[in-house]
């Protein structure tokens, strides 16, 4: 992935007083999650290993949902380089610089991310709620992580966002299948955090 300018991104924050965020931490909430969706999903639904075999074939899966996976994460790359000087993409920079980025850690994080939230929210949530209903509880579960209890412009884009990538995520498992949301989600997630951790470099070399 190209390294954006460090002119092209908004400086981030000062590093938080507070520890930063651990990859255990992001694993251990993605167990959590599974184990949820894997309850619900029990008791809810009469054939749960379907829920990886369908509407499309596995192979198909992953054929379609790597596709759709790269669209996204060069969507989502530019939509940070589009709006780098704006205040929403600060208070994004703001958000996941209080992750541990340093090394691997970006891959993993946005997978424990992609598997715990796709288990719960699409495979779990979505069948009995519909796309809509469970995009609304996902920007809600969202609303502590990026601090949108502000109802200012920047927060209001912020918002749009996590919908609306709910809302992707959510037509990709009803017409493709879960594996694939979970391609798209892990891609998206990369791109920012990599971002994220590029930005973060680049101020404390301009330092």
């Amino acid at each position: 992935m190209t390294r954006p300018a460090s002119s092209d991104l908004p400086p981030p924050p000062a590093a938080p007083a507070r520890a930063p965020i651990r990859l255990s931490a992001q694993v251990l909430t993605c167990l959590v999650f599974c184990l949820i969706a894997a309850a619900i999903i029990w008791f809810t639904q009469a054939t749960p290993l379907d829920l990886f075999t369908r509407p499309a074939a596995p192979m198909w899966q992953l054929v379609v949902g790597q596709g759709l996976a790269l669209l996204a994460a060069a969507v989502s790359y530019g939509i940070y380089r589009l709006g780098a000087r704006s205040e929403s993409t600060a208070k994004t920079i703001e958000t996941y610089a209080r992750l541990d980025l340093r090394g691997m850690n970006p891959l993993w994080m946005a997978l424990a991310a992609a598997v715990g939230e796709e288990m719960l929210f699409r495979a779990a949530l979505q069948p009995l709620l519909g796309v809509w209903i469970v995009s609304l509880l996902f920007l809600a579960t969202h609303v502590p992580v990026y601090r949108l209890r502000k109802l200012d412009r920047a927060s209001l884009v912020q918002a749009a966002g996590v919908f609306g990538s709910s809302v992707v995520l959510g037509f990709t498992f009803q017409y493709v299948g879960l594996i694939a949301a979970i391609l798209v989600h892990l891609w998206i997630d990369i791109v920012g955090l990599l971002v994220v951790r590029s930005a973060i470099r680049s101020h404390s070399l301009a330092e």
